[in-house]
């Protein structure tokens, strides 16, 4: 099944997520992650046939005894990676649409990012938030924690979004507050890895996202931000040229105008604020990934493999 082509609002169990999840993997690149090198301190991993030279030491003789060929047991590098998912599920990852939105593509990334990582043997955990913490797992590895954490990725998909009645003038996204409490809870070097678009009320907030980052990277974390936006609308602005009633999916507050008479000046900020963030998290050495919910997600894959790479 081709990633572009996978509509996630199908999704309605918990078995489809697994397997949309494991497909994308197994799609996405064969013999993931294998060691360009094999110790013989870990997990088994394969066999190869003997060649003259070869240590005894690591015969399978058992296979010896049933074959009377001799083959040499390989092994796959254990590398104990920690993974801390981090996923926005605040009002404005819900847009643009039920079905096509940023926090849907957000939990099939991470839902393929946690079968990437079980199946090493890595330590993964989850985290959601919007204005505080709402869950927060255990990082573990076993196979019966990758269930739990699906079905909690399962659990946002199945939720709606929130309704207009329950959002407030004060409501926010707290990707400062929360960024800062996960940097003084990790106790090990990990990867950090964060979905979200990084929409805050200003130049303020922003810099308060950005000196949480810091945070982590001061505490000897990897980090990766994935930037996810509608960018068709979100980025570049484009709407029919026709009134519309354009809705703050935080706070509920509109505002009335024709896309024409602002695109100009609303396109010019996004991109400024996109290469502040890019150059900001360049200077922290943070991998900043922006990702369009309209797009495979191949460059999600690619990005977390390079990234880990340099994690280990």
């Amino acid at each position: 099944m081709p990633t572009a082509a996978l509509d996630l609002a199908a999704i309605r169990s918990f078995e489809n997520l697994e397997l949309l999840a494991r497909q994308l993997v197994d799609g996405f690149i064969t013999g993931l992650h294998q060691s360009p090198y094999h110790g013989f301190s870990v997990e088994f991993s394969e066999h190869r046939l003997y060649n003259p030279g070869d240590s005894t030491r690591h015969v399978d003789w058992k296979v010896f005894a049933r074959t009377d060929k001799l083959f040499v047991k390989r092994y796959e590098e254990e590398t104990n990676l920690r993974a801390h998912l981090l996923l926005d599920v605040s009002p404005s990852m819900y847009y643009p649409e039920p079905g096509h939105d940023k926090l849907k593509f957000a939990v099939l990334a991470a839902a393929a990012l946690t079968t990437l990582l079980q199946r090493q043997r890595d330590a993964v955990g989850l985290v959601t938030f919007a204005e505080t913490v709402e869950l927060q797992t255990p990082v573990r590895s076993t196979s019966s924690h990758r269930h739990t954490l699906l079905l909690a990725l399962q659990q946002l998909l199945e939720r709606p979004a929130p309704a207009a009645a329950s959002r407030t003038a004060t409501a926010h996204t707290d990707v400062a507050g929360v960024l800062h409490t996960i940097a003084q809870q990790i106790p090990k070097r990990s990867l950090v890895i964060v979905f979200s678009d990084m929409l805050g009320r200003g130049a303020q907030e922003q810099e308060a996202a950005l000196a949480a980052l810091q945070h982590l990277r001061h505490q000897h974390h990897e980090v990766l931000l994935f930037h996810v936006l509608d960018r068709a609308t979100e980025s570049n602005f484009d709407f029919q040229d026709r009134p519309y009633i354009f809705e703050d999916v935080e706070t509920g507050q509109e505002i009335r105008l024709q896309p024409a008479q602002v695109r100009a000046q609303y396109r010019a900020a996004m991109q400024q604020f996109e290469e502040e963030l890019a150059l900001r998290c360049g200077q922290l050495k943070i991998d900043f990934v922006p990702v369009d919910v309209r797009e495979p997600f191949d460059k999600v894959l690619h990005a977390y493999l390079v990234k880990r790479g340099k994690a280990r």
